[in-house]
């Protein structure tokens, strides 16, 4: 029997584990550990994801939310490599680009543990952005790549990463069409904002680059200003958001302002939005996935896949970039089973 652990923290990596937690279980000869860093502390963007999705219960929770940069990335090292040696794993499987990825890479690291990271590749070429550090950082520790789009396996390949890497996918399409079933028959969000479908814009605010920068965050909600006088908009506020807009004193009075969802009614607003605006890396994708067009409040994408096939523009952008088509590299919902084929054959 072959052991991984799974490091966990933030909302899109509860998303993606649930998809490869499922697979994980429906294979003889693989045991899947998880730690979960705490990096997202709201119960309502932690806690409901594992009851919803039906993620195993964490094994370990190291509770380490907030604080700077380094300081969070610090204590999570620390934490992870004491579990690594108490639990002596085959293997340490990360997702995507936080201070919990780039964190258990350099403890498994650092104690030769073999690294498999899902979402290898990305690459917005933005250092300044923390998630562009972490994810390159990380990408040049694993000795698996799973790569999501042929950009991607072309971008490791530009750094001199060839081996180890597997093209296999958007594990979060594997999530969407789960949820998506899910929230049809589990969630009653429209009716309890009293929406309906085609009527409201959904919009997502939480990057640091976003929210550390006062003119910036005030040019974001003055072109999400400009949606409302459309069309309602409809904004789950995070709570790095809510605190800097009291801090600078932004008003938010033209939005419909909710607190944060679960990933069930999260979906379910993305399925019955007229479009998305957004800053997250997982909701542009997931704007896809549900066939709705997408505003990126950002300079720059990961995937640039989605603008290339006319479903996502830069707010810089005017208009969507072509006509609409589907994105044949992120697959056909199977992303998790090929990945979890990998590591039992080669472990």
């Amino acid at each position: 029997m072959k052991k991984v652990v799974s490091v966990v923290g933030a909302r899109p990596q509860f998303v993606k584990a649930a998809a490869l937690s499922r697979a994980f279980a429906a294979c003889e000869g693989i045991e899947e550990v998880m730690i979960h860093t705490g990096q997202h502390f709201d119960a309502n963007m932690s806690d409901i994801f594992f009851s919803e999705l039906g993620i195993p219960a964490p094994k370990h929770h190291l509770g380490i939310g907030g604080g700077k940069h380094g300081e969070m990335t610090g204590k999570m090292l620390a934490g992870i490599e004491e579990i690594l040696l108490a639990e002596k794993p085959d293997c340490l499987l990360i997702y995507g680009d936080t201070n919990s990825t780039l964190a258990g890479a350099l403890a498994a690291s650092k104690l030769n543990i073999a690294v498999a990271h899902v979402e290898a590749g990305l690459r917005s070429f933005n250092r300044r952005m923390p998630e562009e550090v972490n994810r390159v950082l990380s990408d040049h520790v694993s000795k698996w790549l799973f790569c999501p789009t042929q950009t991607a396996v072309n971008n490791l390949k530009t750094e001199g990463i060839t081996h180890g890497v597997h093209m296999v996918g958007d594990v979060m399409y594997d999530a969407a069409l789960d949820a998506a079933k899910r929230a049809q028959a589990g969630s009653d969000i429209l009716a309890r904002l009293g929406l309906a479908a085609g009527s409201y814009s959904l919009a997502t605010v939480h990057r640091a680059e976003n929210t550390d920068d006062s003119q910036r965050l005030q040019a974001v909600f003055d072109h999400l200003k400009a949606v409302s006088a459309e069309r309602t908009v409809v904004l789950p506020l995070h709570p790095r958001t809510a605190n800097a807009v009291k801090a600078h004193n932004i008003s938010l009075g033209f939005l419909n302002i909710i607190d944060p969802v679960g990933y069930l009614d999260m979906t379910a607003l993305l399925v019955n939005c007229f479009d998305v605006h957004t800053d997250s890396g997982g909701v542009q994708k997931e704007a896809y996935f549900h066939g709705k067009e997408c505003v990126t409040l950002r300079d720059e994408t990961e995937w640039v896949e989605t603008i290339e096939a006319g479903w996502n523009r830069l707010w810089t952008q005017p208009v969507m970039a072509v006509e609409k088509r589907a994105i044949s590299d992120y697959g056909t919902g199977n992303c998790a089973g090929k990945i979890v084929s990998v590591l039992l054959r080669e472990l």
